[in-house]
């Protein structure tokens, strides 16, 4: 049986909170346990709020809680032709298109709809879906503004996509098998018009090339997983195991931001907290 290979994917655009305390060590304990490998991977696609300074900050409170990584951590902002390369071949396969319109476009189009009376379909996250208006022009029209300054996206075409790999999708969350439903989340954006990639394609391509078998992230990225699993089947990557714990939540119940200097691991430092106080507040145990 292969070695089993988790990670832990932070992005340095501001300061690790309690949430990515617990996401850490509860990654190195399942990886100690199986006798298996914790890699790290710095999300850095963000070229605008991921800075270096904050990666320093993020790495300085990853050793000081005791997380250990068995190799050099990975940068994303280095791997960017890799992602090119797989938005190219799902090109390939006339899977994904250039979208032109800007998020207030989509918003203003959207608020018509509905005061029209019409039901517009939302991702997980309440986003309206990309309007299938826009998809459906004329391929001259797309191939015009292509070479125009138009800002766009590339986003992938859902029911060609679910074509292709059929609509039986599912993912293992350790035990249990749980359905995908990949079509939640319309046509997913998979690369910006400023950068070649995006989250849902960049830590797919990531997880594939790094081995990682076990993905453990907190239930914030679950639905994600159906986007995850779909590019999975139509790069032909392994699927790996998941799990979802819960979130770390402030006192009125809402999921921590980087924003909070109350929950951050750098200023919890500052104050004199120690790591054992930090799993204390978190209900971390070392068993």
């Amino acid at each position: 049986m292969a070695q089993p290979i988790f990670r832990f994917a932070p992005s340095p655009n501001g300061k690790l909170h309690l949430g990515h305390a617990y996401s850490a060590l509860l990654n190195q304990q399942m990886a100690r346990k199986s006798g298996g490998k914790l890699l790290l991977r710095i999300e850095d696609i963000d070229i605008i709020r991921c800075t270096r300074e904050l990666e320093t900050q993020m790495l300085d409170d990853l050793k000081w809680l005791g997380i250990e990584w068995d190799e050099p951590p990975m940068r994303q902002s280095e791997n960017l032709e890799n992602y090119r390369g797989a938005l190219d071949e799902l090109a390939k396969m006339e899977l994904v298109y250039p979208a032109f319109m800007s998020r207030g476009e989509v918003n203003r189009q959207v608020a018509e709809a509905e005061k029209a009376g019409a039901t517009w379909p939302r991702d997980p996250d309440g986003t309206p879906h990309y309007p299938p208006r826009d998809r459906d022009n004329a391929k001259a029209r797309n191939a015009q503004l292509q070479h125009s300054e138009t800002p766009k996206s590339y986003r992938l075409d859902m029911t060609k996509a679910l074509k292709v790999t059929g609509n039986g999708l599912t993912w293992q969350e350790q035990e249990t098998t749980i359905e995908a439903n990949p079509q939640i989340w319309g046509d997913v954006a998979l690369a910006r018009g400023d950068i070649s990639t995006s989250y849902h394609l960049a830590c797919v391509l990531d997880d594939a090339h790094q081995g990682v078998t076990h993905i453990v992230r907190g239930k914030d990225l679950y639905f994600a997983t159906a986007i995850h699993r779909l590019l999975q089947e139509l790069l032909g990557f392994n699927e790996p195991n998941y799990f979802h714990h819960d979130l770390i939540l402030d006192e009125t119940g809402e999921k921590l931001s980087k924003s909070r200097k109350d929950t951050s691991l750098a200023d919890l430092r500052s104050s004199g907290a120690t790591t054992q106080d930090i799993k204390d507040l978190i209900s971390f145990s070392d068993g």
